[in-house]
């Protein structure tokens, strides 16, 4: 019986383990999105920093599953992921920004300093989530800010005030949807989560040819767009309920 329960326990530890290291491996594909960065390759850049969430999609809810944090209490997973999640969200975005002149001529350095310093205090935030799982604050997802300036070609001035507000955001209680631990409207929003990643993959990819995404794929780009149109409604009411209820 004291055998079996210490089988038990190790495979526990192995597995608490594995999710710790599924978690670090999140470092490597921000690796390969700053060397994509490095060679001025912003599209596969984006796809790197797309594998880099994809990643993060997946430790959080093993982690609770198996009870990560009562296996191995010595390993704070949190602080773990907030390294990598900062790395990949943050830091490299805010690289990406810089390399390729995303905001106006002279502001590209301030802009990127901007985005790092702000969103230490998204990751220090011990309120970050709701008590519904949405988050409270914009949650430095700089990545995904980067990704739409690419597929819209925006103009530069533009993306700097979207920089300037989004910063301002992390300071302000506004809800903002987590796709997959948001339970309300979840049959719809999973899916259209997936939907949404793959159609911002097919429009990076498209992109590669210097084309615009609008011009190389019209359908998807304005698939992709209502898609985000429902995310961003989706977390405008849950900030008017908030407020008004």
């Amino acid at each position: 019986m004291a055998n079996q329960q210490g089988e038990a326990g190790g495979r526990e530890r192995l597995r608490a383990w594995s999710i710790h290291i599924l978690t670090a491996i999140g470092m490597l594909p921000g690796l390969m999105a700053l060397a994509a960065i490095f060679e001025n390759d912003a599209p596969l850049a984006l796809i790197w920093l797309g594998i880099a969430l994809a990643v993060d999609s997946l430790d959080g809810p093993l982690a609770r599953r198996y009870r990560v944090t009562e296996v191995l209490p010595r390993i704070d997973g949190a602080i773990l992921d907030h390294v990598v999640d900062y790395t990949t969200y943050t830091l490299i975005p805010a690289i990406f920004l810089y390399r390729f002149g995303l905001v106006p001529a002279g502001f590209e350095l301030p802009a990127a300093g901007f985005i790092m310093v702000v969103s230490l205090y998204c990751f220090a935030n011990k309120e970050m989530k709701t008590g519904d799982n949405f988050f409270s604050g914009f949650p430095a997802t700089w990545n995904v800010a980067v990704l739409y300036f690419y597929i819209l070609n925006s103009d530069p001035v533009l993306n700097l005030i979207v920089v300037l507000v989004c910063g301002v955001l992390i300071f302000v209680p506004m809800k903002f949807v987590h796709p997959f631990r948001v339970h309300r409207l979840r049959p719809v929003t999973i899916p259209l989560t997936l939907v949404w990643a793959a159609l911002a993959v097919h429009l990076v990819l498209e992109s590669r040819g210097a084309a615009e995404a609008a011009t190389a794929s019209p359908t998807a780009y304005w698939v992709f767009i209502v898609v985000s149109l429902y995310f961003l409604g989706l977390s405008v009411w849950r900030s008017l309920r908030g407020r008004l209820g």
